[in-house]
């Protein structure tokens, strides 16, 4: 089985890297998935999903607008603390996104958003309250980013989540109700799924505390994603968090290499086990970005459980056209365990297509294979697969508040998930997204 996925994998991956892909780049599509950058990028890489420091692009125009000349060195004003470093569209031009608090403090930005969300079935995966409309997050953030390229610099980064999702957030990965685990509030929840200090000096940076994954496409934070719903993948075949040290290299402006320790998958600080993490992120052209990321070791050890083991995720990203983008997301997970551990085999497929509609609209397509070999939903022998289609919408209502309604499809072909799928399901789900 593994010989087979890991060639399969291979395959996928060379069918998609073959050919030759020719279109412009993007002219400030004000629609695009990434969320974090106020200047729309040809291509999303690991690196800038993770930037949880800024909303909703700014509005078309502003890509335009004069930025700081800390992009052609350390000249003077370009390290002010203020405006400087930044790039993008700020208060400078009259035209970003609204802020909670403009300046910084203390040389740290603050920021957060607020997501209310509703869905007709519940599938376990995040949105697990039906016919309701839930604070999924209630989201803050503090952030003063370590800026190597004006010497040694330090900077570091706080988020604290209140809402349903929370629960779901919190470092569950030791049994113990450590850290911010029985932080808990009926339904809602409390977490703080990132503390840590950073620090950089030319192109190296590193964090110390404890942080999101680099592994996968989907992250925790509503802002970082086009689907209010999140895949099979993510939710049970991937960590959400962990606590250590990792370094960022950038070897090239094409090359950006990952690297650290961390104490197992989802706990907060204390040791849950022994693993590296890392991987690297590569422009293959100005269009097409490869990402592979990796973790290897013990990831859960808390009394009698302990799973060891290895995943890998690659994500590729492309760029077809001014407006359009497809994503290959695989993973490949296998784990042996002991206790209360479980040994986990997964190998998962998606594909995402995005479609610029209007400067303000853009329609996505997403559809996952999730196959199971053993340790997820019950499964301990034989293969079981799951599949669902979503398509859905992100409509930009001004600069900081975006609708996102979606259908989603899913097929249980062997009947593992439970609950309220029982082979099949359709369910429309929306939510709305206030960032500031």
């Amino acid at each position: 089985m593994k010989i087979t996925k890991f060639a399969l994998t291979a395959a996928i991956a060379a069918a998609c890297l073959g050919g030759s892909v020719r279109a412009e780049a993007p002219a400030g599509t004000s629609a695009d998935y990434d969320y974090y950058s106020e200047d729309a990028a040809p291509v999303v890489s690991a690196e800038t999903l993770r930037d949880y420091s800024s909303v909703i692009p700014a509005a078309a125009g502003c890509s335009d607008a004069p930025v700081s000349n800390c992009d052609s060195g350390c000249g003077a004003g370009s390290c002010d603390g203020i405006s400087g470093c930044d790039g993008g569209c700020d208060s400078a031009c009259g035209c970003g996104p609204w802020k909670l608090i403009d300046r910084k403090i203390l040389g740290f930005e603050v920021g957060g958003w607020t997501q209310l969300g509703y869905h007709t079935y519940n599938n376990t995966l995040f949105n697990q309250h039906a016919d309701r409309i839930r604070l999924q997050q209630q989201w803050l953030w503090a952030e003063k980013k370590a800026d190597g390229r004006c010497g040694l610099d330090f900077g570091g980064r706080i988020d604290y989540l209140y809402g349903v999702d929370a629960q779901d957030t919190q470092a569950f990965g030791i049994l113990n109700n450590h850290w911010d685990n029985n932080w808990d509030h009926g339904i809602y929840g409390h977490a703080i799924p990132q503390l840590y200090g950073e620090v950089a000096m030319g192109d190296l940076s590193i964090k110390v505390g404890h942080f999101f994954t680099l592994i996968g496409y989907e992250v925790v934070g509503a802002t970082g994603n086009f689907f209010y719903s999140h895949s099979y993948t993510m939710y049970n075949s991937e960590p959400f968090t962990h606590t250590g040290v990792l370094a960022t290299y950038k070897m090239s402006n094409d090359l950006t290499v990952y690297g650290g320790y961390v104490m197992g998958w989802d706990s907060g600080f204390e040791d849950n086990g022994d693993a590296f993490l890392g991987g690297t992120s590569m422009d293959l052209t100005d269009l097409i970005n490869v990402t592979s990321q990796y973790v290897i070791g013990r990831f859960g050890e808390a009394g009698a459980q302990n799973e060891v083991g290895f995943m890998t995720s690659t994500v590729i990203t492309t760029q077809l056209s001014d407006s359009m983008q497809h994503v290959l997301w695989i993973d490949y997970l296998d784990t042996d365990g002991t206790g209360r551990a479980r040994e986990r085999q997964t190998f998962d497929v998606n594909n995402i297509l995005l479609i610029g509609l209007t400067d303000n609209v853009t329609w996505g397509n997403r559809f996952e294979w999730y196959n199971i070999d053993k340790g997820v939903y019950g499964v301990t022998t034989g293969r079981s697969d799951v599949y669902a289609y979503t398509t859905g919408l992100n409509i930009n209502a001004g600069t900081n508040l975006v609708f996102r309604p979606e259908v989603r499809w899913d097929w249980d072909k062997d009947r593992v998930v439970g609950n309220e799928l029982g082979g099949s399901q359709t369910t429309f789900g929306m939510d709305a997204i206030l960032t500031y």
